[in-house]
């Protein structure tokens, strides 16, 4: 190989190297999970003036998995959102979870193109996986409010 070939190569590695390594950063949830849904877009869904969320720990859904990230949004006149987190070791164990969780909310309604799997559980609360990521969404437990979970749920999903 020539000096200049050796030189394009090199530059072209470097080039690649870089733009990937934002890409994996990306797929790191931030630490404040609530962030990843701001109270402008609740209240911008649901047509209401919500407050900032309420966090709190969300509980372990088995022993020796990891505890979440509650983020409860609430408006004067009584109604509120909940925005349930967890970020898992892997996405493999973030999947088996996940398919371990869907049996207790039977029967799930599919939910297409949203994250790596989504559903309604009959309750109307959403739940959406990506990556290692899993996530709900539930309003006051009405099914009126399913196409705005359904928008706020990819909006999340859009964020990890």
């Amino acid at each position: 190989m020539t000096w200049a070939k050796k030189r394009s190569l090199a530059a072209v590695t470097f080039l690649a190297v870089s733009c990937a390594v934002p890409l994996v950063r990306a797929a790191d949830p931030p630490a404040d999970l609530c962030s990843l849904l701001p109270e402008a877009q609740v209240s911008k869904a649901l047509g209401q003036t919500f407050n900032a969320p309420a966090k709190s720990v969300a509980p372990r859904p088995y022993r020796n998995t990891a505890e979440g990230t509650d983020c409860t949004y609430s408006t004067k006149r009584g109604d509120h959102v909940l925005f349930r987190a967890y970020v898992d070791p892997s996405p493999s164990a973030a999947k088996e979870l996940f398919s371990k969780l869907k049996i207790l909310y039977s029967p799930p309604v599919p939910v297409p193109d949203l994250g790596d799997e989504a559903y309604f559980d009959p309750r109307h609360a959403i739940h959406v996986r990506k990556g290692k990521v899993r996530f709900f969404l539930s309003f006051n437990d009405e099914p009126t409010g399913e196409k705005p979970l359904k928008d706020l749920a990819s909006q999340v999903a859009a964020r990890l």
